[in-house]
């Protein structure tokens, strides 16, 4: 697991953006489409409610409306005949903190309870060098009041980049498994596997997907939600 940890992390767009954004960076500005903080859908009567509680990977960063992550992973259900609501509460720029701070705020404003909220954070906290030991106690923080409302979580892991050095990557890469394991969430191990490093599935600052990198993503992400929902 290890040696394919470094294998994600040793690519070099990802290093050049990791060192553009250091702790002492601001969050990139949110846009027009990457965050519903206070859902306000009503969900389909007979179907599933799933939520998206993350950053700009879940927020569908500089992407059309229909194409981020919540849209194509609702179409991707469908498809597998279950009849399910996504809705997007990613927030572009968003750390662990951050996402702590507004996670009672958004799930207080949904019509009822999730069947299921996807996380994912941490991602920023790396890029800006922040603590691994207080992005755990963020996302501890945050699963804890899930497990309190008895909301199943599917976790989507992040990974150092080398340039953050082989001590950060030792601290922080362990993070989502061992949360995971902790509160019996399932877990998809890395949010950009098999988009990052490839340019024709990425958005031109080399790190977001475009909307072919979604549909890549939500490939590998969709049997793991339906197996939850159905679970």
């Amino acid at each position: 697991m290890a040696g394919r940890y470094w294998q994600y992390g040793a690519l070099a767009l990802f290093v050049q953006l990791a060192g553009a954004c250091s702790d002492k960076a601001p969050p990139p500005p949110p846009v027009a489409n990457s965050a519903q903080a206070t859902p306000a859908a009503a969900p389909v009567a007979d179907g599933k409610l799933v939520v998206t509680f993350g950053d700009s990977l879940y927020a569908g960063y500089n992407l059309d409306q229909d194409k981020g992550l919540a849209p194509v992973l609702e179409q991707a259900l469908a498809a597998r005949g279950m009849k399910a609501q996504v809705v997007n509460a990613g927030v572009s720029g968003d750390t662990s903190a951050a996402g702590l701070a507004r996670l009672a705020f958004t799930l207080d404003g949904l019509a009822r309870k999730p069947d299921l909220i996807l996380v994912g954070l941490g991602g920023n906290d790396m890029l800006r060098g922040l603590s691994p030991d207080a992005t755990r106690d963020n996302l501890d923080a945050i699963l804890a009041e899930l497990k309190k409302r008895d909301i199943p979580v599917l976790l989507t892991g992040m990974l150092a980049s080398p340039n953050m050095g082989p001590d950060y990557a030792a601290a922080f890469n362990p993070i989502f498994p061992a949360l995971a394991k902790k509160y019996d969430a399932a877990l998809y191990p890395f949010m950009l596997d098999g988009v990052i490093g490839d340019r024709a599935l990425q958005l031109p600052d080399g790190i977001h997907p475009n909307d072919k990198g979604v549909a890549v993503i939500v490939g590998k992400l969709a049997p793991m939600v339906a197996e939850a929902l159905r679970g």
